[in-house]
C-alpha cells in the first residue's frame, strides 16, 4: 500500500505538486509549441492526445513520489515499474503510429525540463535535492516506459503485416481476382514496381517474422520490393522491380532453408502474378527429380520434371512452343532430331540415317536450337526436347500441319 502524503518524506512537495499538475501540463505543452516545429504541424486531435499524456505523466510523477517512503531506497531506487507505463495508456494507440520513438523522447525531455525548472517553487523547502533526484530518476523510468510502448507497437504492427503479407501470397496462389490482390498489396505499401516475379523455396523454420525479416534486408539492400509468406513448410517471396529474377533470388538463398529454390517467370505486374507462381509452385514440386539443379534454378528450366509431375502449363509449353514450333519450321528438323536420339546423339550415325552429310545434321540441329531454344547436343536440352517430342505427337490438339517457308 502506498503511503498517505502526508505521511513521507516529500509530504509538503507533493501537495504542491498535485495543486499544480494542471499548470505543468499546460506550460509543457506551451513549451513544445515553441521549440518542436514538428510539434505545431500536429493536428489537433493529436496536439490534445500529447496534453493528455503529459497530465498523466504529471500525476504518474506524484504517485511515483507517493511510493518512495515504501522502499528500502528512499531516493527512489525502488520505484514502481507498472506506474510510468500508465502514463502512455492515457492516448490511443493511433498516437504511437503518428509520433516516432525520437519524437516522443524530445517530447518527454520537454516535459522533465518543465519540472525542473519548477522544481524552486515545488518543493518544500529543504526538499529541493531530493526533488531533483527523484525527477531525474523518474525521467528514466518514463524514456523506459517510452521504449516498452514502441516496442509493443511495432510487433504488433509487424505481426498484422505478416499475416496481411501470408494472405496476398495466398490470394496469390489461388489466382484471385486482381481487385483483392491489388487492395491487399496496396495495404502493404506496394507500388508495383515492374517486372514482378515469384520464388518459391523450403522455410528455414522458426518465427515468421524472422525469417521474413532476414530477405527483406537483403531485398532494401538491392533495392526492391518484396511480399513474402509462409505456407506450411514453404516460403513463397514476390518480388518487384527486379530485373534479372534469378540473380536477386540467388543473393537471398541464406533466408532459404534447405532444398531447391524456383524462380518463376517474370511478369508485367502484380495482377500477372499468378503465373508466375504457378511455374515456381509447379517448378518446387518438380525440383527433386532433377538432383543436380541448381539453386536457385529458372522454373522454364525444369520443363521435364513439371510435365512429368502433371503440371498441364509445362505440357503446353512443350507442345506448343516446342513441338509445335519445330512443325512449323519443317518436316527435315523433327526427322533430323529423330535420328539424332536413335543414334544416341552420334552424328556420324544420324547422317547415315538420313544420307545426308554429318555437316547437314549440325546444320539442322543448331536451326533446332535456335527454333526451340534447346540444343539437342547437351544433355540436358536433348532430355527437355524428347519429352516435347513424346507429349506433341500424344497430343491430337498440337498443330502439325507446316509452314511453307523455312
Amino acid at each position: 500500500m502506498a503511503t498517505e502524503a502526508g505521511d513521507g518524506e516529500l509530504a509538503a512537495t507533493l501537495r504542491r505538486i498535485e495543486r499544480a499538475a494542471g499548470t505543468l501540463a499546460s506550460a509543457s505543452v506551451t513549451r513544445m509549441d515553441e521549440t518542436l516545429p514538428w510539434f505545431r504541424d500536429l493536428p489537433a486531435e493529436q496536439r490534445s492526445w500529447v496534453m493528455l499524456v503529459a497530465q498523466a505523466g504529471v500525476r504518474s510523477l506524484v504517485e511515483w513520489l507517493r511510493s518512495l517512503p515504501d522502499n528500502d531506497d528512499r531516493n527512489g531506487a525502488g520505484a514502481v515499474a507498472d506506474s510510468p507505463d500508465e502514463v502512455f495508456a492515457a492516448a490511443p494507440r493511433a498516437l504511437a503510429r503518428s509520433i516516432s520513438l525520437q519524437q516522443t523522447v524530445a517530447l518527454i525531455k520537454v516535459t522533465i525540463d518543465v519540472v525542473e525548472e519548477q522544481v524552486p517553487h515545488l518543493a518544500a523547502p529543504g526538499e529541493e535535492q531530493l526533488l531533483y533526484e527523484a525527477v531525474l530518476k523518474f525521467s528514466r523510468e518514463i524514456a523506459f516506459a517510452a521504449a516498452r510502448v514502441y516496442a509493443r507497437a511495432a510487433e504488433s504492427r509487424g505481426s498484422w503485416d505478416a499475416r496481411l503479407q501470408a494472405l496476398l501470397v495466398d490470394a496469390l496462389l489461388r489466382g484471385d481476382s486482381p481487385d483483392v490482390l491489388a487492395s491487399r498489396a496496396a495495404a502493404l505499401g506496394w507500388s508495383d514496381a515492374p517486372p514482378v516475379a515469384v520464388a518459391v523455396g523450403r522455410s528455414p523454420g522458426g518465427e515468421v517474422a524472422a525469417v521474413l525479416h532476414t530477405i527483406y534486408r537483403v531485398a532494401r539492400r538491392l533495392g526492391l520490393e518484396m511480399i513474402g509468406g509462409v505456407h506450411g513448410d514453404r516460403l513463397v517471396l514476390v518480388l518487384g522491380g527486379v530485373t534479372d529474377p534469378l540473380a536477386a533470388t540467388a543473393k537471398m538463398l541464406a533466408g532459404f532453408g534447405e532444398g531447391p529454390v524456383v524462380v518463376g517467370p517474370a511478369v508485367p505486374s502484380l495482377d500477372a502474378a499468378t503465373d508466375s507462381a504457378r511455374a515456381a509452385l509447379a517448378g518446387f514440386r518438380a525440383a527433386p527429380a532433377w538432383p543436380a539443379a541448381p539453386r536457385p534454378v529458372a522454373a522454364a528450366d525444369l520443363l521435364p520434371e513439371r510435365a512429368l509431375a502433371g503440371d498441364p502449363e509445362a505440357r503446353r509449353a512443350l507442345r506448343q512452343d516446342v513441338y509445335a514450333a519445330l512443325v512449323r519450321a519443317g518436316g527435315e528438323l523433327l526427322e533430323t532430331l529423330d535420328a539424332f536420339f536413335a543414334a544416341n546423339g552420334v552424328l556420324e550415325s544420324a547422317a547415315r540415317t538420313l544420307f545426308v552429310h554429318p555437316n547437314t545434321v549440325r546444320y539442322r540441329l543448331r536451326r533446332v536450337a535456335d527454333v526451340t531454344g534447346f540444343s539437342p547436343l547437351t544433355a540436358r536440352d536433348g532430355f527437355a526436347l524428347r519429352m516435347a517430342l513424346t507429349i506433341g505427337r500424344l497430343d491430337p490438339s498440337a498443330p502439325v500441319a507446316p509452314s511453307t517457308g523455312h
